[in-house]
């Protein structure tokens, strides 16, 4: 770490919130594939609810143009399929239906950025915990549904090729340790077979992006899990997935020091897999919390337990050592296999009305709680929409 940083790192615990301008390290130098994403899903909603967004110098400036000043080189964007209710109210999150989802991906390209598409096959958030069937695929029977998985991703892929913003990396589903689609896709306890359900389901995705390709390399098919420091379980869930000859390019890792453990644990699983495998490797989901106050009315996720468990203060200058110190565990993967970081959603500030969930959505995934972001803490943004110094890190 370098002596500055390790200063402003030290000076962090007694400080306040903001000794916010002082200038931060670069993780470079970068090799010329590497990955520095942000994960900006919930722009469009946040500016229609009149999120604004400011550079360093307090001037408004669009937030991709922020961003890629900042060093930032790809966008990753979710997809969900319908994230509406039977009466048209909107699951909040971002709302990302194909049309916003499209939207911005126009933005991501015009700007001269690599896109990264996250397909969730489902209405709304997924992960280990939940990976509900969209609301029109419930009453498919198995085989009907790999077809619905081939076909949706084809069709979806072909509009974005056709409106001239093809993917350079698709994650077939997202955070997969328990697989996909519930209960056919789960990856465990369904009485037998549930890695066969699985592998179809992922190679029916698969083969749907690839029908749109001259060149099946032309677009990377990733395939991603949450608990990047969980080698045990990576090993688990790949070794199956390669024994059933499902095509893929690169290991996504979720990595979140507060809940999952130290960075050194993802680095040795970083460089067991991609070595066991022959994948090269990317953290596609990072954060961490820049200040332990709230500017809204959801509690936030990250919090002073969360700082304790998590190795940093929580403060920007934490903040920029976690995500140095990461990245420079990506870069140092054995055989140039690590191939990036891409911070979750950075630009995720409050603004009247935006809410992780609506009650619509809420109900969809069966998790009620209060609306609000509990995250917008670990935004790279303050609370007002200004650049943090720590966004430095990436140039």
């Amino acid at each position: 770490m370098p002596k500055k940083l390790f200063l402003a790192l030290a000076l962090a615990w007694a400080t306040p919130l903001h000794a916010v301008d002082q200038p931060f390290a670069s993780a470079g130098p970068w090799p010329a594939d590497f990955v520095r994403g942000a994960d900006i899903s919930s722009l469009a909603e946040l500016e229609k609810q009149g999120a604004k967004f400011y550079n360093a110098a307090n001037q408004p400036q669009d937030v991709i143009a922020i961003l890629k000043a900042s060093g930032i080189n790809t966008i990753r964007l979710r997809l969900w399929v319908d994230p509406t209710d039977g009466n048209g109210h909107s699951y909040g999150g971002g709302g990302n239906d194909l049309a916003t989802t499209l939207a911005l991906a126009k933005r991501v390209k015009a700007a001269g950025l690599t896109l990264l598409l996250d397909i969730h096959y489902s209405d709304f958030w997924t992960d280990p915990g939940k990976q509900f069937k969209p609301k029109a695929w419930l009453s498919l029977p198995f085989p009907q549904l790999e077809t619905q998985v081939h076909d949706y991703t084809r069709d979806t892929l072909a509009r974005f090729k056709a409106e001239g913003v093809l993917p350079d990396i698709v994650q077939i589903g997202n955070e997969l340790n328990g697989g996909m689609l519930w209960p056919e896709g789960k990856s465990w306890g369904q009485n037998g077979g549930e890695f066969d359900r699985l592998a179809g389901l992922l190679k029916s995705g698969i083969s749907g992006v690839r029908e749109n390709l001259s060149d099946p390399h032309q677009v990377k098919i990733m395939l991603h899990l949450a608990e990047g420091t969980k080698n045990e379980v990576f090993r688990w869930w790949f070794d199956e997935i390669v024994k059933r000859d499902v095509p893929f390019d690169v290991i996504g890792l979720s990595m979140y020091t507060y809940w999952n453990g130290p960075i050194r644990a993802l680095k040795t699983n970083m460089d067991d897999i991609s070595r066991r495998y022959d994948k090269d490797v990317m953290v596609v989901e990072a954060a961490y919390g820049y200040t332990l106050e709230n500017c809204d009315s959801a509690e936030n996720s990250f919090q002073a337990k969360e700082a304790q468990a998590g190795g940093y203060p929580g403060t920007v200058a934490g903040q920029a050592a976690y995500l140095h110190d990461l990245i420079k565990a990506v870069l140092a993967v054995p055989n140039h296999r690590g191939k990036g970081v891409v911070y979750w959603e950075p630009a995720w500030i409050p603004a009247p009305g935006n809410t992780w969930a609506t009650p619509a959505g809420m109900e969809y995934i069966h998790d009620e709680w209060k609306q609000g972001n509990a995250r917008e803490n670990q935004a790279l943004f303050d609370c007002h929409g200004k650049a943090l110094p720590s966004l430095q890190v990436f140039h």
